[in-house]
């Protein structure tokens, strides 16, 4: 473990001389892909150097034991050898969490799409719900959301909406989301009291650099067509919505909100990508892929991950069988403990791995 913390420090410190070059300063793209790699690294490389300091004192603590004291001498420094191996234990122990692979994708920003499910009406006000939900959570951590595309119903939910969410981390919390969401409850437009079961599907989708996925502008379909609005009408005359079809694999991507056809270009070009990495990343990484679904869940958009019981005013992510009775907060978008007990439940399994 010391050998591998010695050469992150190494590497840490090589990153150091490269980000403060002027020549690399000057190629802004290189910049800050160290930049962000130095970045990744500085916690690691904070708690290793406060190791080695632990260590350093604890080895002189126990020179000193060996000599000729007193019994008030000698007690404090055997009580001071105590402290100072609890910490040097507590070092190791984050040291070894630290070492866990980490997600390239954690501090990206991310495209997400929900899509209601089962149960027509119902199931597009759910997706209508959750997008609340994550417009709140996002707000909660001063992240910014933007509407990419829509498909809204009359009565106020949406068949599919995607959106993109951009701040620090945005990925590393809200790739657990990505799955089947089902809610239970009474639909309002239900005379007899039922309580009806729907669902929408989450998919959380880092956005791809442009490095990252090369798209090809002959693989490209593009069709113009004009937006429309709750219920099939039509809300303009000018052909603005853009739908672009990536021929080889039958990704469609499309955009409507914006009245500008360049910017509903640009924004569906940014699902396509998403998309397109999804795709890479998912054959690069079958293997993983497998024991990922041994965790928390492989957010395979198949899968159930969490129910919101609407009778009851619970919810309940049955990925780490966390039940919490507060639904109407977790709706406006206290959703942060889920998060954190599916991050901690990956971190375990991965922990486990690594020894």
């Amino acid at each position: 473990m010391i050998e591998k913390l010695q050469e992150i420090e190494d590497r840490y410190l090589e990153l150091e001389g490269l980000i403060s070059d002027p020549e690399v300063i000057s190629r802004q793209q290189e910049w800050q892909k160290y930049t962000r790699e130095h970045s990744r690294l500085s916690k690691t490389v904070e708690i290793f150097r406060t190791y080695k300091q632990v260590c350093q004192e604890l080895e002189e603590a126990r020179e000193m034991q060996k000599e000729k004291q007193d019994e008030d001498m000698a007690l404090m420094v055997k009580e001071e050898i105590a402290l100072l191996s609890e910490k040097k234990e507590k070092l190791e122990e984050e040291l070894k969490l630290q070492l866990i692979p980490q997600d390239p994708n954690d501090e990206k920003d991310v495209i997400v799409e929900i899509r209601a499910g089962t149960g027509g009406e119902e199931a597009a006000l759910f997706a209508g719900d959750l997008f609340r939900m994550y417009s709140r959570y996002a707000e909660r951590r001063g992240w910014k959301l933007e509407i990419l595309n829509s498909n809204p119903t009359d009565i106020g939910g949406f068949k599919e909406i995607v959106f993109l969410v951009e701040g620090h981390g945005a990925y590393s919390c809200l790739k657990y989301e990505s799955g089947v969401h089902r809610v239970q409850r009474v639909p309002s437009t239900e005379s007899s009291g039922r309580i009806h079961t729907s669902a929408a599907t989450v998919a959380v989708l880092p956005e791809a650099e442009d490095v990252e996925v090369d798209v090809n502008p002959q693989d490209l379909r593009i069709d113009t067509f004009c937006a429309t609005g709750p219920g099939g009408q039509s809300v303009n005359t000018t052909k603005s919505a853009v739908r672009i079809t990536h021929v080889p694999t039958g990704i469609v991507a499309s955009c409507q909100d914006e009245k500008s056809q360049h910017k509903n270009r640009d924004k569906a070009m940014r699902v396509l990508r998403a998309r397109l990495l999804e795709i890479i990343q998912r054959e690069q990484d079958e293997e993983l892929a497998q024991e990922r679904k041994s965790q928390v869940g492989s957010g395979d958009r198949s899968e159930r991950i969490r129910t919101y019981n609407f009778p009851q005013g619970r919810v309940t992510d049955h990925r780490v069988g966390l039940t919490l009775h507060k639904l109407d907060m977790v709706l406006d978008g206290d959703i942060a403990e889920f998060i954190d007990n599916l991050a901690a439940a990956e971190q375990a399994e991965l922990l486990k791995q690594a020894q």
